[in-house]
């Protein structure tokens, strides 16, 4: 190793020069990774977006499907933490009630703050759900105290639908759908591309030539025409299902030329030749030798292509031919923005665009940090 780059990978006072010489592959990666503080600060957003995914019935206040006649197009209401009251000041989260009233020359709804404060605790009783589909409960992260009033963070759309609660739900599976697509494009690519780069030969055509015909195909109107074939009476989960398997058609063809390049690279090294000529199976060297010696390029190319399929989601859901309502996504949202009533008078139904902007560019720089740490001599 040179001295510039155990230099590098030393900036910590605990990694001595020693300990450097002697660290594993996994503890170099680790060690450059955490050199990126966006790529960190990315790993936290993207932790705090998963667990909200996790967690929406909890945290959700409402339920997401309920409509709400008395509250069409409420603004959101902002959350106050500091309570000044004759007593002093305390730290107690509230929100100021609006009232709905009817503008007398035009006749258009508005709503005004009424004066009445709302108070929120935490691990208040809100409306019952079943968590996880296991149990039956009605304890929420944080609930009014009078369980009659509705808190509209993020304001409520045209049927009086709680937008907070309806983009929780939408984290989940727009971010799940990128995961899964993941796996299924991990799956092919270093299957097809293992097998195309080590065999070499006529497999290698084949599999070339197919992954040419895939990338030939336009994306888009491949999709597009895909997803408009799935019959509007299907259930959510069969629709999810297809779409994911959509989205990941494309995509496991970049990650295969990447493992077919690098088995091609590695298939003649001394450590290859060695497990060969020690009576080690084709399976073994695949996935005992050559395949962990690519693990940190493969999370940083799958860390970069989860992006690009929440992006294919929300585009087919937004133009319609994805997810379809009952089903709640990004996608789902922002076709429900799409009228002119929104952009005027609701701008707050465009919040689950923000939520995909914010994913896309903390998975993109995860994916960069990842990609620079996995090769943590060349820093």
């Amino acid at each position: 190793m040179s001295e510039t780059s155990e230099q590098n990978l030393s900036l910590n006072p605990e990694n001595s020069g020693k300990e450097v010489a002697i660290a594993s592959q996994f503890q170099l990666t680790w060690w450059a990774f955490k050199r990126h503080k966006i790529a960190i600060i990315a790993l936290w957003v993207i932790g705090i977006m998963y667990l909200l995914a996790i967690f929406a019935e909890f945290v959700a206040p409402d339920n997401p499907f309920k409509q709400n006649r008395r509250a069409v197009y409420h603004p959101p209401q902002m959350l106050h933490f500091i309570d000044t009251s004759e007593e002093g000041r305390h730290i107690r989260p509230y929100f100021w009630k609006m009232k709905r009233e009817r503008d007398p020359e035009t006749l258009a709804v508005t709503y005004v703050k009424s004066g009445e404060k709302i108070y929120l605790r935490l691990f208040g009783k809100g409306p019952e759900y079943k968590f996880w589909g296991l149990w039956n409960t009605n304890i929420k992260l944080f609930a009014t105290e009078k369980p009659r009033e509705k808190f509209f963070l993020f304001g409520a759309d045209r049927m009086g639908r709680d937008m907070f609660s309806r983009v929780l739900y939408g984290t989940r599976i727009s971010m799940s759908i990128g995961l899964v697509g993941v796996v299924i494009s991990l799956v092919l690519g270093v299957t097809l591309g293992g097998i195309s780069g080590y065999f070499g030969g006529r497999v290698d055509a084949v599999i070339q030539r197919l992954i040419e015909f895939v990338l030939s195909l336009p994306t888009i109107p491949i999709w597009l025409a895909l997803a408009a074939s799935l019959p509007p009476s299907w259930p959510i989960y069969k629709q999810y299902f297809v779409i994911t398997l959509i989205v990941s058609l494309v995509g496991w063809t970049e990650l295969g030329r990447v493992v077919r390049g690098r088995f091609l690279a590695m298939k003649n090294d001394d450590f290859v030749v060695a497990a060969r000529l020690d009576g080690a199976s084709e399976s073994r060297i695949i996935f005992r030798h050559m395949l962990p010696s690519l693990t940190s390029h493969i999370i940083a190319s799958l860390t970069l292509a989860i992006p690009l399929m929440i992006l294919a989601e929300t585009g087919l859901s937004f133009l319609g031919f994805g997810l379809t309502p009952p089903a709640i996504s990004w996608g789902v949202l922002l076709k429900e923005a799409q009228n002119i009533i929104s952009i005027s008078q609701a701008p707050w139904l465009f919040i689950p665009g923000g939520f995909v902007v914010l994913a896309v560019l903390s998975f993109n720089f995860l994916g960069d940090g990842m990609r620079d740490a996995a090769d943590p001599y060349g820093n």
